[in-house]
């Protein structure tokens, strides 16, 4: 069988050295993988002191973190022309397993968004975050682009569904990143102004209708708080008022770490998970929010270049669409955290405490090393 495209993995050792030959051996881009360490290593000094020192919630982010970067390296093995074949197939069976969840979901704190297997529970919608970018990207990579009205069509009916299906959970933060990372493809697939003009007019005048009938309640104070938390000073305006304290007490140094009061004294709700930024400012201040930055800046830059060298359409779209997720997911939440967007409960990628997120995050960056690696055959490499 023949294939048009092949893995590039032959480095001399005697010019980057034999661990580095490797890990390139084995697919793996140093220039992303390096910044992901040194954040999973932040991650877990901030989570210790955001977990009140929980034993056994550092073990089982360690543990989180193993699996993760297991994962990573599986992934990063992948041949793209194996991941086209298999893209419908994961997203139809992560639908599949969507609308398990609306039948068989397991519930907590309102929210119906996980599946129990007895000995592992997981959220179905955080691999859509990778499934829809899949499989957008190979629908509209077998055709010619810029797209056709049908191709568009048919790839907008592709991230509605799932998109819906999340927002029912309810999860609004969940399904409003999936929808980007589709979005994402179709608009760098070469999608043409009048379209975009189209969804921005269809996207104003569905905001009643939504405001109406798709919201719930707590989603819809959480919106208005966003304007004034001191009218809720104990209700939906406590997380805000809680982060912004913490924030701004950091100051340039920060308080110590371990030694922050809002998140020591518990004032700080979802401390661990999505409000962690606001610990890391409390207790390391401004220089340790500066050098996470540096971290998510260096991974963000990696991600385009190495959609920037894509050899394929395929593999563009679907590059251009993980990082521009990441992207997303780091905006929101700095967004929530520091009160410029609603709460709509998105974690801090590769921080925030959690496996499925975690996991789903790595098969990312996995696929990305994929593309990083996989380079044309040519007469001369046959």
């Amino acid at each position: 069988m023949s294939h048009d495209f092949e893995r590039v993995s032959q480095v001399s050792s005697r010019d980057l050295g034999a661990r580095i030959a490797f890990l390139r051996l084995l697919h793996i881009d140093l220039w992303l993988f390096i910044p992901l360490v040194l954040l999973s290593v932040a991650g877990l000094v901030v989570l210790y002191s955001a977990s009140g020192q929980s034993e056994p919630m550092m073990t089982a982010q360690i543990r989180n973190l193993f699996i993760a970067f297991a994962v990573l390296l599986i992934t990063a093995q992948l041949r793209l022309e194996t991941l086209k074949i298999v893209s419908p197939y994961v997203f139809a069976l992560g639908l599949v397993l969507l609308v398990g969840v609306a039948f068989f979901g397991v519930g907590a704190k309102g929210a119906q968004r996980w599946l129990s297997l007895g000995f592992i529970r997981f959220q179905p919608s955080e691999i859509m975050k990778v499934a829809m970018p899949l499989a957008i990207a190979w629908w509209l990579s077998k055709k010619a682009l810029p797209p056709t009205s049908k191709s568009l069509l048919i790839a907008a009916m592709m991230v509605a569904v799932p998109s819906f299906l999340i927002l029912q959970q309810p999860d609004l933060g969940t399904s409003l990143l999936v929808a980007s990372s589709g979005l994402a493809v179709i608009y760098m697939a070469g999608i043409q102004w009048r379209y975009i003009l189209s969804l921005i007019f269809a996207a104003l005048v569905s905001i009643w209708p939504a405001w109406v009938f798709v919201l719930k309640d707590y989603q819809k104070q959480r919106i208005l708080t966003l304007f004034n938390p001191e009218s809720d000073r104990l209700g939906a305006g406590w997380n805000i008022i809680q982060s912004k304290t913490a924030i701004g007490s950091g100051g340039w140094e920060g308080l110590g770490w371990t030694q922050g009061s809002q998140a020591q004294l518990d004032f700080l709700p979802e401390g661990h998970t999505d409000f962690i930024i606001a610990v890391l400012a409390e207790e390391f201040g401004f220089r340790g929010v500066s050098l996470l930055f540096v971290f998510y800046a260096a991974i963000l830059l990696r991600g385009l270049v190495i959609t920037w060298r894509a050899q394929s359409s395929f593999a563009r779209l679907l590059a251009g669409a993980l990082i521009t997720t990441f992207f997303f997911g780091l905006v929101v939440n700095l967004g929530m955290v520091s009160g410029l967007l609603p709460v709509v409960g998105v974690p801090l990628p590769m921080v925030s405490y959690g496996g499925t997120a975690m996991v789903s995050m790595m098969v990312a960056f996995g696929l990305l090393m994929a593309i990083a690696t996989e380079k044309p055959v040519t007469r001369a490499m046959r």
